[in-house]
């Protein structure tokens, strides 16, 4: 199974991000990437998928959205190369604006109807392909040198020719906040899961009763990266919630049909995920790619003397 294709998710108006989001796009917020270059975040989660094999990108945005991305980067672009002409820094993230250009189309969801819904909108653009999916307010950060967290998850959709989730083991305490997965582990495969059931955002009750999976330690459970590999059955079942008129229209439970349905894997990533809309996530993902990038050096001085800092204060 080749994928080619990703889609991102990024309709919604970000109102956790409140004010700045009642102005500008939140997924054009600013952050320095891990190669030292300012990018909106959209650029970065982008560049995650291109890393790992991506070629074609659609973007789900709001109703509007898509004339002010383009007009947006169009003139990031122009900027950059007449502004800063001569500077070399200039010249690569010009260089990665006009890959962005050249490979990201955008798709609106015209109506509010849930996260299911906008990854509905995609069915166009993905026909029959697998697909990678991803959040337009999720940052990644590896810890498998040389790979991207996109990539472990590709790599495995690829070998084994089905849907793969992205999870990581996350304390019971913060399982209220993300889809929860069970399953039984692989034999021979470290990490790997065929999955049985999900429930999205649990209770602790519930998850005690329905989610544990054997291995993992106590009080943890499988819950979301923030990623997935799918295949275009999902399609077919968001068409059905979409008939019967469900709204929202959801993935979770989209995504536990498909489990009774067809072959499907949970991989634990290597990496750690960061969500910008959370109280105070812009900060932890810069924080995050700094530490995890060129700028390493730079970031831990800083963290340093802001700590020095606080002590003197008190």
């Amino acid at each position: 199974m080749k994928i080619k294709k990703a889609v991102i998710t990024a309709a919604a108006r970000g109102e956790r991000l409140y004010p700045v989001s009642d102005t500008v796009q939140k997924a054009m917020l600013p952050m320095v990437d891990t190669d030292g270059l300012h990018k909106p975040t959209i650029q970065i989660i982008a560049e995650e998928a291109f890393d790992s094999g991506i070629e074609e990108i659609c973007v789900i945005c709001a109703p509007g959205d898509a004339e002010r991305y383009q007009n947006a980067f169009t003139a990031l672009k122009n900027n950059l190369t007449k502004s800063f002409s001569g500077a070399e820094w200039a010249r690569q993230e010009a260089a990665k604006v006009d890959l962005f250009l050249e490979r990201v189309q955008f798709a609106e969801q015209t109506e509010a109807l849930g996260y299911g819904h906008a990854v509905y909108c995609a069915r166009d653009f993905v026909g029959e392909d697998a697909f990678l999916l991803l959040l337009g307010d999720y940052l990644y950060a590896s810890n498998q040198k040389g790979k991207r967290c996109a990539g472990q998850l590709l790599d495995l959709a690829s070998a084994e020719n089905c849907s793969v989730s992205a999870v990581n083991p996350t304390p019971e305490h913060l399982i209220g906040r993300y889809g929860t997965v069970t399953g039984r582990h692989v034999p021979g495969s470290t990490g790997v899961y065929e999955v049985e059931k999900l429930i999205e955002k649990p209770s602790l009750s519930l998850a005690e009763l329905e989610l544990q999976t054997p291995g993992l330690r106590i009080g943890y459970y499988l819950c979301f990266f923030g990623m997935h590999v799918l295949t275009p059955a999902i399609f077919n079942i968001l068409q059905k919630q979409i008939d019967e008129g469900i709204n929202p229209v959801l993935l979770t439970p989209a995504l536990h049909e498909l489990a009774q349905t067809e072959r499907y894997l949970a991989l634990e990533v290597r990496g750690s995920r960061y969500d910008l809309s959370r109280r105070h996530g812009l900060l932890r993902a810069q924080v995050a790619l700094g530490l995890a990038g060129e700028a390493h050096d730079e970031t831990l001085s800083i963290l340093v003397e802001l700590l020095a800092e606080a002590k003197g204060r008190k």
